[in-house]
């Protein structure tokens, strides 16, 4: 029997410039026992001064899972997002992220295509996304990690574009990272029709709502890093855990919203959906 779960994703605390720990501690207040923290490579000064949430790879993962165990809460999958069709970047990236994630007692990395380079046609796009993820599977099959495509750029606004490059590498570990928000605002697709076609490769849901200036962009835009709290938007939330629960589904929903109290909202909300207690 499907068992959903809500989490949050840490992108609720980056509009008031607090650090990893805090919005940790912030999410267990708020009654979330899971949390999607992001990742990222080297060092960069806003994190470093303790104004933004994310984490380098270059710091200890025990010492992330020492944070979480601290406030009684897991991680349901980290943020890695990385450009597929830049090989460079990507292949590295994901594999240091597959072998943090392990570290950290989680199993699920999400990522999206990235941007397109100017110069680049879809031939060659779905080339390069094929040699990224044969290179990262390979990892990723090893530590026993999913990798989880989410519907955030160009090739994935569509239901066939994301099913094409969630199935690039015949990988049981190569699933989907839906984001509800970002089905919508691409444009491409009806976003109940593909959570349909795709939900038997769902691994990790976002629970975004779009509302207020954000419709205006439908069609215009690819996705957007935060939504409005869920049951404040447009998404039928009842709908999605419908379609969910036909899969079997058990994981998370994270929700990804801009700020403390619509993290506050959508947690009363989707609870009420779901009758937790």
């Amino acid at each position: 029997m499907s068992q959903i779960k809500i989490g949050v994703n840490m992108e609720f605390v980056r509009s008031i410039d607090k650090p990893f720990e805090w919005g940790v501690a912030k999410a267990s207040e708020l009654g979330y026992r899971y949390v999607e923290p992001m990742v990222h490579n080297g060092r960069e000064l806003l994190s470093e001064a303790g104004y933004f949430h994310s984490v380098s790879m270059q710091e200890d993962p025990l010492w992330m899972k020492e944070i979480l165990d601290k406030y009684g809460v897991k991680a349901s999958g980290l943020s890695a997002h990385t450009p597929l069709m830049r090989p460079e970047i990507s292949v590295d990236y994901l594999r240091q992220a597959i072998r943090f994630a392990s570290d950290l007692g989680v199993n699920v990395v999400n990522t999206d295509e990235g941007p397109k380079p100017h110069w680049m046609d879809d031939e060659t796009a779905f080339q390069v996304m094929k040699y990224t993820l044969t290179q990262v599977m390979q990892t990723a099959e090893r530590y026993g990690v999913y990798i989880g495509i989410e519907p955030h750029q160009i090739y994935s606004k569509s239901t066939e574009g994301l099913l094409k490059i969630a199935t690039l590498v015949d990988s049981p570990f190569l699933k989907i990272n839906y984001d509800c928000g970002n089905a919508f605002l691409g444009g491409a697709s009806d976003p109940y029709e593909m959570l349909e076609a795709v939900k038997d490769k769902v691994i990790h849901v976002h629970a975004k709502d779009i509302g207020g200036a954000l419709l205006d962009e439908r069609g215009k835009v690819t996705g957007t890093p935060v939504g409005v709290a869920c049951g404040q938007g447009v998404i039928d939330w009842e709908r999605i855990i419908r379609i969910l629960k036909s899969a079997g589904y058990d994981g998370v929903l994270s929700v990804e919203c801009g700020t403390v109290e619509q993290a506050e909202y959508s947690i009363r909300y989707l609870k009420g959906l779901l009758k937790e207690e």
